[in-house]
């Protein structure tokens, strides 16, 4: 019996390892969004220990140096939390178009499946027609030599 071979076989094997590329690449995308909203979380709660550290300075009357110092920080702080809000966005942005990439990735291996069935179905109908000739030939070879035994 005869064997399927796919033509395209080796287009789709290299359709999965771009497919698993993108999938790694957008698993790494999603981990740096993660540290980069780490790193926001923990700017939140340093400005939140400068600002109670900066109300005790207030309330306990200490040194307008000590005051101004915490009010800097907080500020500096704050300046922090701006740019990593920037820096998050930027890597949502890397995040989006890494997802695009693997979703293009995954439709492009799922043509090639679909080609693959496609031909796949081809030759089974290749395949059946072949025997139903096979078997009408040999009933017309035994329709025929009994045909002939008959005659003679």
């Amino acid at each position: 019996m005869a064997k399927f071979v796919f033509k395209m076989e080796s287009i789709l094997s290299i359709k999965y390892k771009l497919e698993d590329q993108a999938k790694a690449e957008y698993g790494l995308e999603i981990a740096k969004l993660h540290e980069e909203e780490e790193k926001l979380e923990k700017l939140k709660k340093k400005k939140l220990a400068y600002q109670t550290e900066l109300t005790e300075a207030v309330q306990n009357h200490l040194i307008i140096f000590q005051i101004k110092k915490l009010e800097n920080s907080i500020e500096n702080v704050k300046y922090n939390m701006n740019l990593q809000r920037i820096v998050i966005k930027q890597q949502q942005l890397k995040v989006d178009e890494a997802r695009e990439k693997l979703d293009e990735a995954v439709k492009e291996r799922k043509t090639y499946e679909k080609l693959k069935e496609k031909a796949f179905e081809e030759f089974k109908a290749e395949i059946e027609a072949q025997e139903r000739k096979e078997v009408d030939e040999l009933v017309s070879f035994r329709f025929g030599s009994a045909k002939e035994g008959k005659d003679n």
